[in-house]
Formats: C-alpha cells, structure tokens, sequence
C-alpha cells in the first residue's frame, strides 16, 4: 500500500461533513483530505487519498471485505461475477459483468483490463506500483526493459468479458492482486486523446460509482454520484467535495462547531478530552487497522550502511511510553513489519525483532565505533508534513538523545514533495506507514523489501532474505509459509534490522450520530456504502 504505502492514517486525516441541500433529498459531503492526491492515474497512484480516489472512480476485477472484529479478510466480487484457476493453479480466467458501462457509455470489457495491465507494467508509463504485477508472467521482464513486446505479459482478453491471466507461479492470493488499481480497467481512447492530462475533469472517464466533477489543485475535489453506475440505486451521497487541509486541529474545531460530520486520525492532544467527554466519548470510534507505523534506514547513507547502528536506533525506541504519552489511542508495539489480521503476521510471543533495551541499544552503538554518540555524521529525521508525525518525531528523538546520546534534526516535506524524495534521495531515516492491499505477508514482506521485486525503500539487499520471501510466495503449505514469513521478519527487523517497526495502527475516528460510514481497512475507503440516516 508505498502505499507505500505509504499510509498517513496520522498525516493525512480525512473529514466528511454532511449537507443537506435546500431541494429533494439531495446530500453533499464536505470530505477533508490532507494534501493533494499525486495521481488519479490508477497506474500511478501509490498513496492512500489517491487510493481511495480511485476506489471510488473505477471498479476493480475484485474487492475485499474485512471483518473488523474477527480479522477476516473476504474477496468479493466487484467488476468480475466469478472466477476460477487451472489445476496446475498458473491460469486465473475472471468472467466479466456485462451492464458496467463507461461514463461517456461504452461498454467496459476485458480488452480494458488487458490494456491497463499492459500499460502498468510498460515502462514508458512509469508506474512505481507496477511490480505488484511481476507474479503475472512475463510482466517483470517488460517492466524492466527486458523484453519489449508488451503482448509478451499474460494477460489476455478470452472474449469480450473474460478475461485470463498466465501466472509465473501458483498463489492462492492472486485474486487480491487482481482486483488492485493497478489492474483496474482504464479508457485507452481518452489516455490517447488527453495524455498527462486525461485525468483531469472534463477529460477522464470513469466506471465507479463517482464521477470526477471538479478538481481544483491544491484546494478541492468535486465527484458526483454516477448515474451510469450499474448499482447507483444504492448510493446515497449526491456529491462529494474533497477539500484540501493539513492540520487535524482545524479539522478537529469544525467537527466540534459542527461544520464537519467525521473526523479520521483524531488529533493526538484531543483524545483524553474526548475520551472524558460525555456526548464526545459516544462519537469516538476506535478500532483495529491493518498498518504499520515504521522508520526506514537508508542502507546505503552512513552511519546507516552500519547494522549496528540500526540496531541501535531501533533498540533505543521506547514504543510503549510513546502509545502511553503521545498517542492514546490504543495502538500496539511493533518489532515486526506485518500487522496483526494479516497471514504472516508474527505474535509478540514469538519474540521476533527488536524491542526497548536502552543498554543494548548504548552496546550497539559503542561496537560500531561511536560510544556515547561521539564521531557520528550529522543525522537527519523526516517526515512528511503532519501534527501528529511532527510529536511522534520529537517524542523518538528526544529517546534518541537520552538513550544514545545523539542529536538528530527532524525536518519535514508536504507529501508530492515527500514522495519525491524518498524516490531519488532517501535520507537518512524516514518515516512511512503501509497499510495491507491483500491480506498476505507477500504484500508486506516482499512487495516492499525484495531486493529488486520492490520500491525497497532502505535500499537494502539481503540474499538470504529474497530467496526466503520468493519461497513463500510460491508455497502452497500455509505451515511451511508461516516459518518463510517469520524468518524473512528475523531478518529485517532483527539481524539486519533495516527498518524499525514502530506500532501497529488503530483507527480513531469521530463520527456524529446521523451519519453511517463503514471502516474498511483494506480496498480503500467505500463512499458509495455510506449513508445518512435520519
């Protein structure tokens, strides 16, 4: 979820107010997101408010359902009716509806999902998701330039609505892939008409349950319900206006002065009010996320090419005081990458990774040539532009200094520019969450860190890692895949520890009475189910 994942459950906070229109039951949402989306290019996005833009304008083979309380994670079908795979479990064939439709009224077909699939992994559109494909075969060896024939990728229209896929190996988990928006059927006409510019309003055209209204950069998002939508029967918000705002304070006063009706990540200085609160305490929702909060290490950046200043780093996080002092909201430590709800998901009791031990942590430090801080280079935190982000910060870099015994800056980027730099120049440490797109360590352990089949963030290599994430995906023992998944966690978190987890997520909401939203924590966020009830 670069995503990368890129979560900001705590920087990008999002907001929906409720109004009612002087005319008929007519409904208007006033949805706060934290910055501008990078892309609405479902090939290009990477973010979560992209995400679930994109959620919400175009409909995938299929979705995912997850029980917030049992920690079960469903494919649905959304775009395709069903689907089946050949015995050898290599061929995934998806039979298409056939009353989806375009907004400028063509019918969506498996020609769509062929030529988005084939656009994502040409490198020509340079999709930084694109190597959630590489399970596809043939896509890996086009994405990287190694062959450039894109009909070389096996994906291929049976007929206009079925369409079939040839895998490099079995993986019970495809059909999650498949229904990512990087495989989402987009309009070859319009991109070739428009180019850069076909998502802009007036020029992209959709198939979701929205349709894109308006888009003032760096201020709103304007869609509106789609009338072609095949199931817009059911949707019950008219139009939905994504205004552009950092701070969750502000958004936190207009929630209270009821000019916004839900407020996602609550501001980490408002929960013991709320929580004290008589009628607040009622709107506060909180519960389990399927993200990660972690700090990455710039492999390749001294003194992070030293493990055991890693080591170090990640020892000297006291992650409980954090949750205890700073963020309240019922978050749980992480040594380990996977989140709990996730096959693959290591247990605390397993004992895997890195916890708080300050003396260890001054040991580490000591072996690697720098006792008590001393000879270290100038070392640099950042973050991209949050509140929350910007305590969380100061709260670890204040352990860091009484811990270690070091100094560390901590600056901070708006997300675009954010994103850029972690892209070219990754500093030193740097802060990113990921939240699952399928409910498979696959999506978090290799399609992250592998050495090449990956953003890889840390710019880190691990041959006896790639080698054990690569076995995991093609095993079919979910036994022997647990013990692939938890020795691929030793190693990056504990013996190589190239990243330091930090806290696995809770969702902490407000939301007024009136208003009935679902919490997904997997496909994005779903407009199209809510509803306002009177």
């Amino acid at each position: 979820m670069k995503k990368s994942i890129l979560i900001l459950t705590l920087s990008l906070i999002l907001i929906i107010g409720i109004t009612f229109s002087a005319f008929g039951a007519q409904r208007e949402i006033s949805y706060h997101i934290g910055s501008e989306p990078p892309s609405l290019d479902p090939a290009l996005a990477t973010d979560s408010i992209s995400i679930d833009m994109v959620e919400n304008l175009f409909l995938g083979l299929t979705d995912l359902a997850f029980d917030i309380y049992t920690s079960e994670t469903t494919v649905m079908p959304e775009l395709a009716t069903s689907w089946e795979v050949s015995e050898d479990g290599l061929v995934w064939a998806f039979h298409l509806r056939k009353d989806v439709v375009w907004s400028d009224g063509k019918p969506v077909t498996a020609h769509d999902i062929e030529y988005a699939v084939r656009r994502t992994c040409d490198p020509d559109t340079a999709s930084d998701y694109a190597y959630v494909l590489y399970i596809i075969k043939g896509a890996k060896e086009v994405n990287t330039g190694e062959i450039t024939d894109l009909s070389h990728i096996g994906v291929k229209a049976v007929d206009d609505y079925t369409v079939q896929f040839a895998l490099n190996h079995p993986a019970g988990y495809f059909p999650s892939i498949a229904g990512m928006w990087v495989a989402r059927p987009v309009p070859k006409w319009a991109i070739e008409k428009y180019g850069d510019k076909w998502t802009e309003a007036g020029n992209i055209v959709t198939n979701g349950p929205y349709l894109l209204k308006e888009w003032k950069h760096e201020d709103e998002i304007v869609m509106a319900k789609n009338p072609k939508f095949y199931d817009a029967d059911k949707v019950d918000i008219n139009i939905i206006r994504s205004v552009i705002i950092v701070e969750a304070s502000t958004a936190m006063s207009m929630y209270e002065a009821g000019e916004i009706d839900t407020v996602d990540a609550v501001p980490l200085e408002d929960i013991d009010r709320i929580k004290a609160d008589p009628v607040l305490s009622k709107e506060y929702v909180n519960i389990p996320d399927t993200c990660t909060y972690y700090y990455g290490f710039n492999n390749t950046k001294p003194p992070f090419d030293n493990v055991l200043v890693r080591k170090a780093f990640s020892a000297a996080i006291n992650r409980q005081a954090l949750i205890d002092f700073v963020l309240k909201g019922g978050q749980t430590p992480a040594t380990t990458f996977t989140c709990p709800g996730i096959f693959g998901h290591i247990p605390p009791a397993e004992g895997v990774g890195i916890g708080y031990d300050p003396e260890a942590a001054k040991k580490y430090l000591a072996d690697a040539g720098y006792p008590g801080g001393k000879g270290l280079p100038e070392i640099t935190l950042m973050f991209n532009t949050s509140e929350a982000h910007a305590k969380i910060a100061q709260a670890i870099q204040q352990m860091w200094k009484e811990n270690l015994g070091v100094e560390v800056n901590v600056i901070n980027q708006e997300w675009k520019v954010y994103l850029k730099t972690l892209s070219e120049d990754a500093p030193q440490i740097y802060r990113l969450g990921w939240c699952a797109d399928y409910a498979d360590a696959n999506n978090w352990v290799y399609e992250n860190f592998h050495s090449t089949d990956s953003d890889n963030n840390p710019k880190w290599s691990n041959a006896e890692f790639d080698r054990v994430v690569e076995q995991a995906a093609r095993e079919s023992d979910p036994a022997k895949r647990y013990e692939l998944y938890k020795r691929s966690e030793q190693i990056l978190c504990e013996e190589e520890a190239a990243i330091a987890p930090i806290y696995f997520y809770m969702l902490s909401r407000m939301c007024k009475p009136y208003l009935q939203r679902t919490y997904s924590p997997l496909g994005g966020e779903h407009f199209d189910q809510w509803k306002v009830v009177e």
